[in-house]
């Protein structure tokens, strides 16, 4: 197993006070970690093949193997009640990576829990992700929400979302194991500074070659651009401006319901009742996804389901 240290010199939890810029998970505003990981691990493996004639196979994330178990077994860590590898040295911050080989090698001594009675982890999640300590309903998560998730956004957590548009990291940075953490050095996981504090206003104006150019050779790029549209949409609908109401209303014609829907929602939080139902005689007749018909309707009821 192996863990690459990735503790940015900054603390993500100061970005959720910027309401009109979208929070971007520190690990994804840098070069993608499966790329530089998985060709150092095949890099090591070749080498490894031609010393010792076994058989290998390298994993980064990219197939359904338990890398946290198997690191915390390997004494890289431990698992805490975030569900994450916490390490003694690098806090929450490492990235991971697997070869797996027919090779009889000596296990090393795994590490033991060192979480005590901490609960920071499990009391700052905005969703309640954390059904119990060392368990996480992903269906509640974040991160799984805004980067997984491939349909609208539950009502019930869209507030919750803030100005978070890909990823979170609120239960990794409260961690205190992260005070031994050093800022990582690696120049190929180097942070992008074009990508923090990034406005809303021009997030929703990206179309898809943009956004490609944008997030090129990050994980945010994978995701695609309608259901970062989707994230960018529900944080304006939090952030309280109503001036970027005018950054949405071009979204009511998007191709894609995903972000009708969204653009919908947020409309709702910033628009007076009289210009949403104006807009809504203009639209809602013609629109013909059941998803998006269901938006109009809660938005227009404002009967407290839509604001959820």
């Amino acid at each position: 197993m192996l863990g690459v240290n990735h503790a940015p010199d900054f603390n993500p939890l100061d970005l959720l006070a910027e309401r009109e810029n979208g929070a971007i998970a520190a690990y994804a505003i840098r070069k993608d970690y499966h790329d530089v990981i998985k060709g150092r691990l095949k890099a090591f493996a070749t080498e490894f093949v031609a010393r010792t004639g076994a058989e290998v196979k390298v994993f980064v994330d990219t197939a359904p193997v338990l890398e946290k178990p198997l690191a915390a077994e390997a004494g890289l860590g431990w698992q805490g009640k975030h569900t994450v590898l916490v390490s003694r040295e690098f806090g929450n911050w490492l990235f991971l990576g697997a070869i797996y080989t027919s090779l009889a090698l000596e296990p090393d001594q795994p590490e033991t829990d060192h979480c005590g009675s901490c609960r920071r982890c499990l009391d700052i999640c905005p969703t309640k992700a954390f059904p119990a300590p060392y368990q996480l309903d992903a269906r509640r998560c974040i991160a799984y929400l805004t980067i997984e998730h491939k349909g609208p956004i539950p009502h019930e957590f869209r507030s919750a979302i803030g100005n978070r548009i890909f990823g979170c990291d609120d239960c990794i940075a409260v961690c205190p194991w992260n005070k031994f953490a050093a800022t990582s050095a690696d120049l190929k996981l180097s942070v992008r500074e074009n990508l923090l504090h990034l406005p809303l206003e021009e997030l929703a104006a990206l179309d898809d070659p943009g956004f490609r150019a944008l997030f090129a050779g990050t994980p945010i790029k994978r995701t695609g651009r309608d259901r970062f549209l989707r994230n960018v949409l529900v944080a304006i609908g939090n952030s309280g401006a109503p001036a970027l109401a005018e950054s949405v209303r071009p979204h009511l014609q998007d191709q894609n319901p995903l972000v009708r829907g969204a653009a919908i929602w947020a409309l709702a939080r910033l628009m007076p009742d009289a210009t949403l139902a104006e807009l809504a005689e203009r639209h809602a007749g013609a629109e013909t996804d059941p998803d998006v018909q269901d938006e109009w309707r809660l938005a227009l009821a404002r009967d407290g389901t839509a604001e959820a």
